[in-house]
């Protein structure tokens, strides 16, 4: 083995953290292996222990080193790197996938979002597989995994409680609702700003696409319940802002409209379990029951997936330039799902799949 000490001029060092980088990209682990020997002898590292560390023979670190000394940087091609790479085990995959679960910050990296160079990072360090980084992407695909948009939780959500539900308060009131032949109404709210609402959508790269507002913060409101057998849509549109009266009226016109006894579902909002509404609901209790979701759950309650579908289709990226055009636009909407059972039934999923045999 050579016996001397190497040194490099800053540019020569830059040269070869440039080679790294390229071959972390290409997923070559021949150039990569080469630029960081010459980086670790040249600080002062013991040409043996380079050699066991990058798991090659002292001879090919011998060759490296004086094909670096002839030819200097040129020597180290990033070219692509011949041939299929290495592969994952299957039981390195299944050990991969509890990894990136457990997120960035467990596997020691400063960010909590993962990034396919800190992927391959991963996975070469772990595994000494050195995949190209634009292949990454495919390989968690591959295994499973979606770019996805992270969502916030709660720190006050209570899983005890939420379990019960599902598992006690659900089929309680599909039971009581057979028993009454009842409505279960799910119930919530929504506002449709007047300003518009933002979504992704496909632009030129480099151009992000723009749209117009009238920047008034003006919002149209609307109360809303869904059936989970029939799919029935009830609604009621104000200007004004929500408080107990006006849910109060709401809950009036709708029990109006029908006949049947009805089981309300509604959540944890202030309006919703005023002491007017208390009364309200003591008083009409021959015809009316009502159950909270559990906190923090708006995944429980499927209207919030039909506000979603409105809001999608009827104002992102939409220009309002009155507020008489955001009300058409959204009463437009509206009068759609009041006349579309099924589409209303389809947000039920969720619970269909807890009780597949109760309709």
């Amino acid at each position: 083995m050579l016996n001397f000490r190497l040194s490099l001029y800053r540019s020569q060092k830059e040269a070869l953290e440039k080679r790294i980088a390229a071959a972390r990209k290409l997923g070559n682990i021949s150039l990569l292996n080469k630029a960081l020997a010459i980086l670790a002898i040249a600080e002062g590292i013991c040409p043996i222990k380079v050699a066991n560390t990058l798991k090659v023979s002292a001879e090919s670190i011998r060759l490296w080193l004086c094909s670096f000394l002839l030819f200097g940087v040129s020597s180290l091609k990033a070219g692509k790197s011949p041939g299929r790479p290495p592969k994952l085990t299957k039981r390195q995959k299944k050990e991969l996938r509890k990894i990136i679960d457990r997120g960035p910050s467990e596997a020691g990296f400063l960010s909590n979002c993962w990034r396919s160079p800190m992927l391959q990072e991963l996975i070469f360090d772990r595994y000494g597989v050195l995949y190209s980084v634009h292949y990454i992407s495919q390989l968690l695909k591959n295994m499973g995994f979606t770019y996805q948009k992270a969502r916030f939780v709660s720190d006050h959500l209570d899983e005890e409680k939420r379990k019960k539900w599902l598992s006690e308060t659900w089929p309680e009131i599909l039971s009581l609702a057979e028993k009454k032949k009842a409505y279960i109404l799910f119930g919530d709210e929504a506002s449709f700003p007047q300003w518009g609402t933002l979504s992704y959508t496909w632009s030129r790269k480099g151009k992000q696409p723009t749209i117009k507002t009238c920047g008034i913060r003006k919002g149209y409101k609307v109360f809303g319940l869904i059936d989970y057998f029939t799919g029935r849509f009830f609604y009621k549109c104000l200007e004004s802002r929500f408080n107990s009266s006006s849910y109060i009226e709401f809950l009036k016109e709708v029990s109006s409209r029908t006949r049947k006894p009805i089981i309300l579902i509604q959540d944890g909002a202030r309006y919703h379990t005023s002491a007017e509404c208390r009364k309200f609901f003591e008083d009409r209790q021959d015809r009316l029951t009502v159950y909270d979701l559990p906190s923090y759950s708006p995944d429980y309650n499927p209207i919030e997936k039909l506000w979603k579908k409105i809001k999608k289709e009827s104002t992102h990226l939409h220009y309002f330039p009155t507020f008489q055009d955001l009300i058409g636009k959204v009463e437009e909407a509206l009068v759609f799902f009041e006349n579309a059972a099924k589409e209303v039934l389809s947000l039920f999923g969720f619970y269909n799949k807890l009780a597949p045999t109760v309709r």
